[in-house]
């Protein structure tokens, strides 16, 4: 009888060890999502102050003058007095345990009552085991509420 007793406890343990490393994967799947919503909440509230500098270093490698042209653009058409406040973030990407590309949808306001809307091209690069790194590479203009997000930004 004594023999059993430390191969169950050594089993106990192994599946104890099992069931913490499936935890902290998932863990690192789900929170991809709060950090892909929390890098696009920062990319429109500087969009919303004007703040060309801060769009551009949420965007990455926005280095080009067609990109820059963009922000500006953007910065100076979208700037609205007060507080930003989301309405509504669409992540790029559901449950996935490696990189994806794809694209998030964000509506947005300041004071005036219309929603912003536009969307993001997101890169999530990384994977379960390692971790996940979130890049926002493009912003679309501002689009019908109920418009699709455009193929081509």
């Amino acid at each position: 009888m004594r023999l059993r007793r430390p191969v169950l406890l050594l089993l106990v343990a192994a599946i104890l060890v099992v069931f913490l490393a499936i935890s902290a994967v998932l863990a690192r799947v789900f929170s991809v999502d709060g950090a892909e919503r929390a890098a696009i909440v920062s990319l429109v509230q500087a969009e919303g102050r004007g703040d060309q500098a801060g769009m551009l270093r949420q965007l990455f490698r926005c280095t080009s003058p067609a990109c820059r042209a963009r922000v500006a653009e953007d910065a100076a058409k979208l700037k609205r007095p007060g507080h930003v406040g989301i309405a509504l973030i669409n992540p790029s990407a559901g449950f996935a345990l490696t990189g994806s590309l794809g694209t998030a949808r964000v509506a947005w306001y300041a004071q005036d009552p219309r929603p912003v809307v536009q969307c993001v091209k997101v890169r999530r690069t990384g994977n379960a085991l390692i971790g996940f790194r979130i890049r926002l590479l493009e912003l679309s203009l501002r689009m019908k509420t109920d418009g699709a997000c455009p193929a081509r930004y």
